[in-house]
């Protein structure tokens, strides 16, 4: 969502103000530390680890993807690029059909005027579940296609994903840091 990442500071400015945004930007970054923490206290061997990527396309350019957005500043893809260093290997892990789906869904909402109608909000809502559980049903395959038997994967993934059901019953699944609702 990085082309819309103006339009969601916007929406956040008015929903919660600049010391919501600021608390909310520091709790994300000591969420990142959290992770790399736990991350580094894990004893991998990397070169059986596989990275896999909330909104990363499968398709080829992975790596290119996650170099540009590291250095625009993400910790999430600069611990990426700190885990392939080490000799984990990066895994295309969305649908870019699903992923331009999602793009234009989140587009509609932050530039169209708040629904009027509870159903109109309703119908929205469904449409963004309905294509989260596609998006989860996609990544939990891909998952279950590539990770092989003795190596480790690493999923970075957004909260409200929730696509554990869908992976094969041989792979254990361990929240590092808690396990969402």
């Amino acid at each position: 969502m990085g082309a819309l990442q103006e339009s969601v500071v916007r929406a956040t400015l008015e929903k919660v103000g600049r010391p919501g945004l600021s608390r909310k930007t520091a709790a994300i970054d000591k969420i990142w530390t959290e992770i790399e923490r736990v991350i580094d206290a894990l004893s991998l061997s990397f070169d059986r680890v596989r990275l896999y990527q909330d909104g990363l396309p499968v398709g080829g350019g992975e790596a290119e993807i996650v170099t540009e957005l590291a250095r625009a500043g993400s910790r999430n893809y600069q611990l990426l690029l700190r885990l392939m260093a080490q000799g984990a290997t990066l895994m295309g892990t969305e649908s870019g059909d699903l992923l331009v789906q999602e793009y234009q869904l989140a587009k509609q909402s932050l530039t169209a005027r708040p629904p009027r109608a509870a159903g109109v909000a309703a119908h929205r809502r469904a449409l963004s579940e309905a294509l989260l559980q596609r998006r989860d049903h996609f990544i939990a395959q891909r998952i279950n296609d590539t990770l092989k038997p003795g190596e480790t994967g690493i999923l970075f993934l957004g909260m409200l994903h929730s696509l554990e059901r869908y992976l094969h019953q041989d792979v254990k699944v361990i929240y590092p840091l808690h396990r969402p609702r």
